[in-house]
């Protein structure tokens, strides 16, 4: 399929268009270009799109224009016409605040639901007329048991990050929902991977769906230089510190695999001079919230985090995501570094990889399909040939190598932006009370 130059070849009405404008969107991403007619045409969709390539708005701006175009088949409070599914409170209250800026000169209604917070606001929002509800899985069900929602006049589903939410066990909170909505519908599935689970549940909810794929399968971002440093386990934060230092770091993403982990390491960073926090699900959502925009705001340059704590994060021009522990499922690794090289802007993931790690590095590679260069420091050791096999694919480390994991050339923090909603993060109006305020008017 041809991609489009302009937003208004995509046949996007006025008042989309307007908005689009307000916030510097001019041309669409791939993904955008490929989704947004069919799903105009009311049509099925798989569609499977790294993070970062604008697949929010893709969805986002053709709903507001269906919506917009036809009125509601039965009327009523609590009754939204379209639902969409995340798997965190995070993307949750992104994919809401898009729907917000693209539809501010629409009159529809919208709001978000998620768990950690109080449930009156929500409660008292969904009394009202909604058009578009934003939900987690489980606090939508909350509202359901308590009859707040009725979801029988759905028009429009969608399962966004699918993938993310089979990982993390929602697939039985998802079939009670779908059971709650009526047979006709429309469907859209946005998933980072087409995984076989993916297929199956595509299988049960689409109906002769439009597939639409906009990177390689299972493949990481061509636009981030990935680099592996082999060191031993108890020099990891000692190492993580003098690089940062070194080089100057101003915005780095680092994922641990357990909370515990991300709360010592920020600690660490912290006693070390260098402003750090941690974010995780054990973290109240104000306590999630207030480090997120102190990480966007520069106050802090580091921001420790669990996989899905970090899933859904969108932040502009991320230049350096390091793995502080390699994920033990290699498809996590692709969503991780695919917070960097967003959009057509460039970025570095650099991996700390100890003696026990090698098997999962080398599933990695596998799964990406090529080797990751190794590489070493000075004055930190990487782990002996016989624990670590470090004949493994990506040859040996080298040695005195400068700026291991720098940003590439572009990269860094407060470089020049590229267009396009795929690469900046819409204006959230205030983000203190957006996401906790209930429901919002779209114009």
């Amino acid at each position: 399929m041809a991609s489009v130059s302009k937003f208004a070849g995509l046949g996007l009405v006025d008042p989309l268009l307007r908005a689009l404008a307000e916030v510097g969107y001019d041309a669409p991403t791939p993904i955008q270009s490929q989704a947004v007619p069919e799903v105009l045409k009311g049509r099925d969709l798989l569609a499977a799109a790294q993070t970062g390539t604008g697949k929010t708005a893709g969805f986002v701006l053709p709903i507001l224009q269906l919506l917009a175009s036809r009125p509601a088949a039965k009327p009523g409070n609590g009754r939204p016409r379209c639902l969409v599914l995340t798997p965190t409170r995070e993307l949750a209250a992104q994919v809401h605040a898009s729907v917000v800026t693209y539809g501010r000169y629409m009159d529809l209604t919208s709001t978000v639901i998620f768990g950690g917070v109080n449930i009156n606001p929500q409660t008292k929002a969904l009394r009202g007329r909604i058009d578009i509800v934003v939900a987690t899985p489980g606090r939508l069900l909350d509202h359901v048991g308590q009859k707040n929602v009725d979801l029988s006049g759905v028009e429009v589903l969608v399962l966004d990050e699918a993938d993310r939410m089979l990982d993390m066990g929602f697939i039985h909170d998802i079939r009670r929902i779908l059971k709650l909505l009526p047979a006709r519908r429309q469907n859209l599935l946005f998933s980072a991977t087409f995984s076989e689970d993916i297929r199956r549940l595509s299988d049960g909810i689409l109906t002769n769906p439009v597939s639409v794929e906009v990177a390689a399968r299972n493949t990481a971002s061509e636009l981030v230089h990935q680099s592996v440093h082999l060191v031993e386990t108890h020099q990891k934060r000692d190492l993580l510190s003098h690089l940062i230092r070194t080089h100057r770091w101003e915005q780095v993403l680092v994922f641990t695999r357990t909370k515990h982990g991300a709360n010592r390491l920020a600690e660490k960073l912290s006693s070390d001079g260098i402003p750090a926090a941690a974010i995780h699900g054990n973290k109240s959502q104000a306590a999630r919230t207030k480090a997120l925009d102190q990480f966007k705001n520069r106050r802090i340059g580091v921001l420790v985090a669990t996989d899905i704590a970090a899933r859904g994060l969108d932040i502009d021009q991320l230049p350096q995501v390091v793995n502080f522990e390699l994920p033990n499922v290699p498809e996590d690794y692709v969503h991780r570094i695919g917070r960097t090289g967003r959009a057509g802007s460039v970025g570095a993931a650099l991996s700390l990889v100890d003696g026990e790690e090698m098997r999962l590095l080398t599933g990695i590679e596998r799964l990406i399909r090529r080797p990751i260069d190794r590489i070493q420091t000075e004055g930190f050791e990487a782990p002996k040939p016989s624990r670590a096999g470090v004949s493994a694919p990506g040859g040996s480390a080298r040695p005195g190598r400068p700026g291991p994991g720098s940003a590439p050339r572009g990269a860094r923090a407060g470089g020049p932006r590229s267009g396009g909603p795929g690469n900046r993060r819409p204006p959230q109006g205030n983000s203190r009370g957006g996401p906790s305020r209930g429901s919002s008017r779209a114009r």
